[in-house]
């Protein structure tokens, strides 16, 4: 395997976190420029930082999976999972760095928020109501359709620069229309990956990193993945 496939998951992954939980923490942290910007302004961050991580994934040559559910949804789909292990460890370091990265950019930011639930969510998700069934289908959902929308994307040939600023755009949709229920993970390197670095790193007064949730992140999107794969399979159109 060439080593740029896996630089290209890593880096790509790790601008998307640093972009898109960047965006999260300027809108929750206290005293930031962007403080209580509100939702859309999350959705929208999220939105292009998928595009740029894209894009910085695209340039080393890497297909930009960027997400272990994208890489096991087209392993099921396509009889290969030889990419399966390593792409899933460039995405969790790749998460992890970036998470790490927010963390040093919003540095004094840390000590002046007082709520631990508010510099939990700059790393990882936390349901809006805490209902395990029904949180772990709203992850399957919104996995499921990330993963459709994507090979629906890439199922015609497309203009340069076309594919990246679609799948950003996807994403920015599945925040505004599904996103409310879970903060939509619908990726397990984008919440296992920074609720590691939330746990280890030094982070002033930082609270509990909420391990009993974390399971739904990452088996929700996982599920969501195989069942697209499937659907893939039986529908050869994409």
């Amino acid at each position: 395997m060439e080593i740029n496939l896996l630089l290209g998951e890593f880096f790509g992954t790790m601008i998307l976190i640093l972009l898109g939980n960047g965006t999260v923490a300027n809108v929750l942290l206290s005293q930031s420029k962007g403080e209580n910007s509100g939702w859309m302004v999350i959705t929208t961050g999220w939105g292009f930082a998928v595009m740029v991580g894209v894009f910085v994934a695209l340039a080393f040559g890497s297909p930009a999976h960027l997400n272990p559910a994208v890489t096991i949804a087209f392993a099921v789909s396509g009889g290969d999972f030889s990419l399966l292990l390593p792409f899933i460890t460039a995405q969790m370091l790749g998460a992890f760095t970036g998470a790490t990265l927010v963390w040093i950019h919003h540095g004094p930011h840390w000590k002046v928020t007082k709520d631990q639930g508010i510099k939990l969510a700059c790393f990882c998700t936390s349901p809006a109501i805490r209902n395990y069934r029904m949180n772990l289908i709203s992850e399957i959902i919104g996995t499921f359709v990330l993963v459709l929308g994507v090979a629906a994307i890439f199922a015609k040939e497309l203009s340069p620069g076309m594919g990246p600023l679609l799948v950003g755009a996807l994403v920015w949709g599945i925040g505004i229309g599904l996103g409310g229920p879970t903060g939509y993970a619908i990726n397990p390197a984008r919440d296992l990956g920074p609720r590691l670095a939330h746990w280890l790193l030094p982070i002033s007064d930082k609270g509990d990193s909420d391990f009993a949730y974390s399971p739904i992140p990452v088996f929700g999107p996982a599920i969501g993945a195989v069942l697209a794969g499937l659907f893939l399979l039986a529908f050869p159109v994409f």
